[in-house]
């Protein structure tokens, strides 16, 4: 739609057109316009579509807008006027009059309605503006009534454009003030407008969708009778694919949540047509065969789009079963026809059902979910994560907030051609307020007419260093970006610095240098990443300091040893090749079509900086960079890890800082050797030798416990006999919890009726383990039997008839509470 246009709108960007047509995928699955609840249900809701939209910006407004949509659906199209039916916005007298005196649609098929139906808005704030529906009636045998009346949610009257004229902006007090320029916004979905061209009621009917649901149904093994639960399938296939295409990977917040609720509702409609095997993933290929013509990225993806889908159907195949039995179980107990928040709540968070999954389930029971009880305990939980969080927010030196200094203001930045230079002070600012004039041991943020410093930015650190005043010198700790200006945060070391003097800036060159060598093999890095992972590799975040490198990436898995070693030598590869890096301005639309990678959500301006090392590397960046691709030296990796679902870390090292690392890790190798009594290279052989040696040893030890703990007259001589029930109590001390189980275990067996508490110190802590035969517990149960010895150590417990476990803090009475044992049974079995 009209996201990507709203700066337009706003009159904060100008483009070079006054008029724009798109056709663009879309996904409606949450937020303010969501229909997922509605997505196989009903013959027009999907989750993916199609979306055709003309646009003005400034240009024409109501009247042509109106005349050009319906010259398009009558004349170009030939659509029956009878056919179609329009509403307007209450308050519009302009655009009805246009409706009814210009274009002279009859009065028989025309409404105005409330805001709910024709104020079109983006959400809360922001662009928004009065609307025009055009429907087109499916005639009388499809069920439904004209929009506004009691039945409009019947598929009848399906709207198949949306004519929004863009007038005004709501800010967060809910006030409307006009836009710079009043404009159009219309949006037609293809889907809908194909099945009134192709003569069908519902999209699930028009050709794309019909030969989709035929290879659906033939892999799937089921019949193909437009059932719900097929049209969800292959609706969700759509907007799972792209939305993976587009590089997003399931996870638990933000897009990810949204596709993997997509994927999970799917699996869930899978079950409903009785398929138990995982069977998503395979409705790739069918999907390629209808959309990839159009969508040549989607073919390109195939294999990567088929794995995510396999992995996250496996996932969740994982706990659909258990998931399920708990909501039957509270189904088959519920007295009303509503699920409560609490087990809503529960399906989620433990077993992973979306909210919108369980609703789908509790609809075809004619049950509704308590989604004031769910949100409830969504706050609760997200409390909890809120009081254990530990990270702070960063705070610039001299805790100075960054936002409002200078943002009228412009700083021009030279530092991609030196790391010093002359300038002026043009500003100042000490707490938050603006100064002329800042003393020796002041904090303060400055800036300068031009400077080399560079702010931080791309995930490249800003710079540090000094600017040396006519009357003072200024130590720079941070350099950020406000706006269009350049922020140095720092301390007046010596002297006063004042608005309006000269002054020589110069940057920390050296630690520049590091953070150049980082920024550089970044690049080489992602694109390295790109050739052995897969194109579906795109930045998630990254850091450039001086003495490391921190890449977020989009990835489904760990990556693998041998590939960090590909990766790894593709990136020296390059460095030994010591291409040049060029640098190069370029309109946005040119760096994109020259092959340059763009992030995604990044805003750019008009011109950009493309940065580039031979065909291996192209990307957008406006860091500073190496000159040759051989000035980084060396390359090397420190670490991979998982950050969140979806997405991995890598680390790593280059220049003096690699050398360093190799350093240090060949002292410690050394050292390890030296211990084994090895050399280097016999090092990992040994080290395997012992671990393995040490785990026999473990194994024999744990036997000979055993033995010692079960082996006849060891602790034969502490069993008491009581009324046939033989109690035996006895201390093993350095026993874990797994050993001490195992050995009531085997008492019970060997003792047949008997009642056995054991006891354990290690590391200070006391451990119980009590147990009661099976033939006994209807006289006396091991809960009730631990319970008064663990009061004794200090400590508490407690279990099933059979068996029981407890803890305590005092060692010392551990014989004692032990010893206390015969004589407490005794009492309880006589």
């Amino acid at each position: 739609g009209m996201v990507q246009f709203k700066d337009v709108f706003l009159g904060d960007d100008k483009r070079k057109y006054s008029r724009a047509t798109s056709s663009q995928r879309c996904v409606r699955a949450g937020g303010k316009h969501n229909d997922l609840e509605n997505v196989g249900y009903t013959a027009r809701h999907h989750t993916f579509f199609e979306m055709l939209g003309n646009f003005s910006f400034g240009d024409y407004f109501k009247e042509e807008a109106i005349k050009y949509a319906w010259e398009f659906l009558t004349v170009e199209l030939g659509l029956s006027p009878e056919k179609l039916w329009v509403t307007v916005y209450e308050e519009d007298d302009e655009a009805q009059d246009i409706w009814l005196n210009t274009i002279k649609i009859s009065r028989d098929r025309f409404s105005r309605l409330g805001a709910k139906n024709n104020f079109w808005a983006m959400g809360d704030t922001g662009p928004c503006g009065p609307c025009s529906e055009i429907f087109y009636d499916h005639g009388p045998d499809v069920s439904g009534g004209p929009p506004g009346s009691a039945d409009e949610d019947g598929d009848r009257y399906v709207e198949i454009w949306n004519l929004v004229f863009m007038q005004s902006e709501r800010d967060e007090e809910g006030e409307l003030a006009s836009l710079p320029k009043p404009s159009v916004d219309t949006g037609m979905g293809l889907e809908r407008i194909a099945a009134v061209m192709q003569g069908v009621h519902s999209n699930y009917d028009i050709d794309l969708f019909a030969n989709l649901i035929a290879a659906t149904a033939d892999i799937l093994g089921v019949k193909s009778d437009g059932s719900n639960s097929m049209n969800v399938i292959v609706d969700h296939i759509r907007a799972c694919s792209f939305l993976i295409v587009d590089g997003v990977l399931p996870g638990n917040e933000g897009r990810g949540y949204v596709l993997r609720r997509i994927i999970r509702r799917a699996i869930r409609h899978g079950k409903n047509l009785g398929v138990d095997d995982t069977f998503f993933y395979k409705l790739v290929a069918p999907l390629c065969k209808e959309m990839g013509e159009a969508y040549p990225e989607l073919v390109e993806a195939k294999s990567h789009v088929e794995t995510i889908l396999k992995n996250e159907e496996q996932r969740f195949a994982e706990t659909l079963d258990q998931g399920m039995e708990i909501l039957e179980s509270a189904i088959s107990s519920l007295k009303g026809d509503r699920l409560s928040g609490d087990v809503v709540f529960k399906l989620y968070d433990t077993y992973g059902f979306p909210i919108d999954l369980t609703a789908d389930i509790a609809r075809e029971r004619g049950l509704r979910v308590d989604r004031k009880g769910f949100e409830e305990q969504m706050e609760a939980q997200r409390k909890r994560a809120r009081g254990a969080s530990k990270f702070k927010a960063r705070v610039p030196i001299g805790s100075l907030p960054l936002a409002g200094y200078g943002t009228e203001a412009e700083s021009r930045f030279t530092g991609y051609d030196g790391t010093s230079g002359d300038s002026t002070i043009t500003l100042l600012f000490k707490d938050g307020e603006e100064v002329t004039t800042a003393k020796a041991g002041e904090e303060v943020a400055l800036i300068l007419q031009e400077t080399p410093f560079y702010a931080e930015s791309g995930g490249q650190v800003g710079d540090t260093g000094v600017i040396d005043s006519e009357g003072g010198l200024f130590v720079v700790s941070d350099t950020q970006k406000s706006g269009n200006t350049i922020v140095h945060f720092g301390k007046v070391k010596s002297g006063r610095v004042r608005v309006g003097c000269k002054a020589e800036a110069r940057v920390n060159a050296d630690r520049r240098e590091a953070i150049i060598l980082n920024h550089s093999a970044t690049h080489l890095m992602h694109a390295a990443l790109r050739q052995v992972l897969g194109s579906h590799v795109l930045q998630k975040g990254s850091l450039v300091a001086p003495d490391r490198l921190r890449f977020d990436f989009s990835h489904y898995e760990a990556v693998s040893e041998e590939q960090l070693r590909e990766i790894e030598s593709l990136v020296n590869e390059q460095v030994r090749k010591n291409m040049g890096a060029e640098t190069n301005l370029m309109p946005y639309d040119d760096a994109v079509s020259s092959g340059a990678m763009a992030l995604f959500g990044e805003k750019y301006d008009d011109e950009v900086r493309v940065l580039r090392f031979g065909d291996f590397s192209v990307e957008l960046c406006g860091g500073t960079h190496v000159s040759r691709a051989g000035d980084i030296g060396l390359f090397k990796i420190t670490s991979e890890s998982g950050v969140a679902s979806g997405v991995r870390r890598i680390e790593a090292v280059t220049g003096s800082g690699a050398l360093q690392w190799i350093d240090e890790n060949q002292r410690v190798l050394g050292e390890v050797a030296a211990m084994l009594r090895s050399t280097t290279a016999q090092a990992p052989s040994k080290i395997e030798h012992l671990l393995k040696r040490s785990k026999e040893l473990e194994k024999e030890l744990a036997s000979t416990k055993q033995k010692l703990l079960t082996g006849g007259d060891t602790i034969d001589h502490d069993i008491v006999e009581v009324d046939g029930v033989k109690i035996l109590s006895a201390r093993i001390d350095g026993a874990d919890a797994k050993t001490l189980r195992d050995a009531v275990d085997r008492y019970k067996d060997k003792l047949q009726t008997a009642v056995v508490v054991l006891g354990s110190v290690d590391g200070g802590k006391v451990r119980l383990a009590a147990g009661v035969t099976r033939n006994t517990i209807d006289r006396i149960k091991a809960g009730d039997v631990i319970q008064p010895v663990a009061e004794q150590v200090g400590g508490k417990g407690g279990g099933r008839p059979d068996f029981a476990q407890a803890g305590g803090s005092n060692p010392d009475a551990l014989d004692k509470a032990l010893a206390s044992v015969p004589a407490w049974v005794s009492e309880r079995l006589s």
